[in-house]
């Protein structure tokens, strides 16, 4: 367990220590965001803001779990879920900046990719041995899901790293949110870990996922100590996508896909925001939400950015206890 709080202590360390220099580096390179036309008006003041601080998560998240780790196929391939899937966020990010335009890397360029990652966590998923099931709680069932599980898989990742990229569009919301789902991911990891009877006893995968969900932590709560509004640097889709990547490669690797609904159910309500404002105006001409993602529609309603991050903390703090407590309750019988 003391390799676990090394991880989350050396990341958050590291990265609040190193900020500084990164964004400035950022700023001489003039690494700033371009916003959309289409977004609220005051995004406008955002305009130059450096970005592509998801890189100060990567690196240093990864410097802290490959300084403690041990090496397990299910904690290197989190990370290796989060680092590819960072790296498409960063190709978008970089063709953003070299043609100075708010759209990146084409949509179905990052869908191939992401089909390419998703093959690398189908190849890992069975050297782990792990079931083509799905465990729904409450009502105890296994759904088998033979070959489709690993259509699944590519569902699972390409819809939370775009739900979080959705979701970072306001300072501090997807990095603080992103924490809390993580908090928890890394808490099911620790419990699965203590439960097996193997405590004190041989390193086993489950806590070196802890390892590494504590690395993202660490590094995240640095980056955030400068995202927090008014922000310093931004994510960027190089971070949110990471984020995302890491999120989904954690509920694939603990078993709980379902619960990733509850657990990134914030990133989940963003993109349901933007699917029911395109199908309403589509087929009716008319918006359910005066602007979507739904972090936008309550900037329309005069919220200020502080008080919508908070509040969708909240929400995402509320919606994660409910994952766990259904977690510690029908999960808790796995063993490896």
């Amino acid at each position: 367990m003391i390799r676990v709080l090394a991880a989350a202590v050396i990341a958050m360390v590291v990265s609040i220590l190193v900020g500084p220099r990164f964004i400035a580096f950022l700023r001489r390179n003039e690494f700033g965001a371009h916003i959309r036309a289409e977004g609220p008006a005051r995004h406008g003041a955002k305009q130059g803001t450096p970005t592509m601080g998801g890189l100060l998560i990567l690196v240093v998240a990864t410097f802290a779990f490959l300084a403690v780790s041990k090496y397990k196929v299910p904690a290197l391939t989190v990370l290796f879920v989060t680092l590819g899937c960072g790296a498409i966020g960063f190709l978008d990010d970089f063709i953003k900046l070299t043609h100075r335009r708010s759209l990146g890397l084409r949509g179905r360029w990052k869908l191939i990719l992401l089909a390419l990652i998703t093959v690398g966590v189908g190849f890992a998923a069975q050297h782990q041995h792990l079931p083509t099931t799905v465990f729904i709680p409450l009502v105890h069932w296994n759904l088998q899901l033979s070959y489709g599980w690993y259509v699944l898989l590519f569902l699972v990742i390409a819809g939370t790293t775009n739900g979080v990229n959705l979701a970072d569009g306001i300072d501090g919301l997807a990095a603080g949110a992103g924490i809390i789902s993580l908090i928890t991911f890394t808490a099911i990891a620790v419990v699965t870990y203590i439960r097996s009877g193997n405590p004190g006893g041989r390193f086993d995968s489950r806590l070196d996922l802890a390892i590494v969900g504590a690395a993202l932590i660490g590094s995240t709560i640095g980056f955030l100590w400068y995202n927090a509004f008014p922000a310093e640097v931004i994510m960027g889709d190089t971070g949110a996508m990471a984020l995302g990547g890491a999120l989904a490669a954690f509920a694939i690797f603990t078993k709980t896909v379902f619960l990733l609904l509850l657990i990134g159910g914030i990133f989940a309500i963003e993109a349901l925001s933007v699917i029911i404002q395109v199908v309403a105006f589509r087929y009716s001409g008319r918006r359910v939400f005066l602007m979507a993602p739904i972090h936008h529609h309550f900037e329309m309603k005069a919220w200020s950015e502080t008080k919508i991050m908070v509040r969708f903390w909240i929400v995402t703090a509320i919606l994660c206890a409910i994952g766990f407590a259904l977690f510690y309750r029908d999960f808790t019988f796995f063993r490896r």
